[in-house]
């Protein structure tokens, strides 16, 4: 007897703020030259429920700068951007502040293709002492996070629906 597959779990969501503008530039790095803060660099991949890759799905991400504000009026840490042939994406950007009542955070969509469902969602920072009160905060939309010779490296694959 066969048993059957086991699927992911899609990646959860989580609400999309009152900062999200529509018609980012499409860019990997989304970091103005000359602007303060510690390097991250985000990758991952786009995987369906089976844990299959989606080639060319889109990502569009967004977060606060090291002083923890926006950029409401341009585009500045805003950017979308389309996953390789394997499903991966690759964003370069800073390390963002908490504020107010947030953990420290970056927002992303996420569709599979144009006919598909969009995954708005935050990736949070394992370790932040806002995790614990933010009342935004998931669980399992934590990043692994590293530190690197130049700044950080973190890795989140999304999990999304293909239909």
């Amino acid at each position: 007897m066969m048993s059957a597959e086991r699927k992911l779990e899609l990646t959860a969501a989580v609400e999309e703020g009152p900062y999200y503008k529509t018609g980012s530039p499409e860019r990997n790095n989304i970091v103005d030259p000359g602007t303060p803060g510690i390097k991250l660099v985000l990758e991952g991949r786009v995987l369906d429920r089976n844990g299959q890759p989606i080639p060319h799905a889109w990502l569009d991400f967004w977060h606060a700068d090291a002083t923890g504000t926006y950029d409401n009026k341009g585009y500045h840490l805003r950017g979308h951007q389309y996953a390789d042939k394997d499903g991966r994406y690759r964003l370069e950007t800073i390390r963002p502040k908490d504020y107010l009542f947030r953990a420290t955070h970056v927002h992303a969509k996420v569709r599979a293709n144009e006919n598909s469902a969009i995954l708005t969602t935050q990736l949070f920072f394992p370790g932040d002492k806002k995790n614990a009160t933010d009342p935004l905060f998931e669980k399992l939309t934590v990043m692994d996070v590293r530190d690197t010779k130049d700044g950080q490296k973190a890795t989140f694959d999304f999990v999304v629906e293909t239909n």
